[in-house]
């Protein structure tokens, strides 16, 4: 396998997994971008800095839609053969993407071309996916649009999966995975890079408050899969006087027959609170009431018989 000069565009625990994995693979990474510096430290940059690899933290590669000069300059003096994009969240030019004898690679979480847009993961849920890919595709002008040269499916989305769970114990090990087989491809020349078809494709819009409110006239699993596909972020909920109330944690109880209205705080079980849905109950682990911290259901300070609406 041919030895590539390898650009990083990425950051989380999930750049760093697969950086990691293509030097240990014998590639040259020749520079890597990560997000500028927040209250965190970014495991990408730091395993970076612990490997001596060139590091840029720059947060925009464009102005005014067009490509910031200085970025492209300093990119091109890299000399990468190949951009690797795992969780990558800017927006990068065609002057970089394009600029690699063997072009760009990116990651997304789901089984393209259905689910493109930057909340695939939470909206797989909401809308009832029952199965999930890791994707591997060269980027073009389109969001999620290009060809994939890797595509690991067929990963379950079970009934108690949430946004969290789906993301670290499904598809960011297959994608890990994805990645490397997808360079490893482009390294010995036999990756073959195939057109999405538009027949199945779907595009669903970042996850927003506006997309997380609980219709609790809607069917029991409905809302279950709303309350499980926001969790964390942005957390689906409701209102109760003033206060909007988020749920998390949240699993459905199929078997119970309530008569209170849907909505209804029927009690409280090893600390979790029950709440009445349409058919059965919502059982919900945390609670985060207005502008206090999320807590424990039976410490969250609502009072039996509080209907949320």
């Amino acid at each position: 396998m041919a030895r590539l000069k390898i650009a990083i565009f990425g950051q989380a625990p999930f750049g760093r997994d697969v950086t990691a994995d293509l030097a240990e693979a014998n590639h040259e990474i020749v520079g890597v971008y990560a997000p500028p510096e927040g209250p965190r430290p970014d495991p990408l940059a730091e395993l970076a800095q612990e490997r001596g690899w060139p590091l840029f933290r720059h947060k925009h590669f464009r102005r005014k839609g067009q490509a910031i000069t200085e970025r492209v300059e300093e990119y091109l003096a890299l000399g990468a053969e190949l951009n690797v994009l795992p969780f990558t969240t800017v927006i990068l030019p065609p002057e970089i993407v394009d600029a690699p004898r063997h072009g760009s690679l990116c990651f997304h979480p789901s089984a393209l071309p259905a689910y493109r847009g930057g909340s695939a993961i939470p909206w797989q849920i909401i809308l009832g996916a029952q199965t999930t890919a890791a994707t591997v595709f060269r980027p073009d002008v389109g969001v999620d649009t290009g060809p994939i040269v890797a595509q690991r499916g067929g990963i379950p989305i079970s009934e108690t999966d949430n946004a969290v769970s789906l993301y670290f114990d499904k598809l960011y090990p297959a994608g890990v995975e994805a990645m490397a087989e997808a360079v490893a491809a482009v390294a010995d020349g036999s990756a073959v890079f195939t057109a999405q078809v538009e027949e199945g494709a779907s595009h669903e819009p970042l996850l927003r408050d506006e997309h997380a409110r609980i219709d609790w006239s809607a069917p029991a699993e409905q809302i279950g899969r709303l309350v499980r596909g926001c969790d964390p972020n942005p957390g689906a909920w409701a209102e109760l006087g003033s206060d909007v109330v988020r749920l998390f944690g949240a699993t459905l109880e199929p078997g119970r027959s309530e008569k209170e209205p849907a909505g209804t705080l029927l009690g409280f079980e090893e600390g979790a609170a029950l709440f009445a849905l349409p058919s059965g109950a919502l059982r919900v682990a945390k609670l985060r009431v207005g502008d206090a911290k999320k807590a424990p259901a039976a410490e969250a300070g609502l009072a039996l018989g509080a209907v949320l609406g």
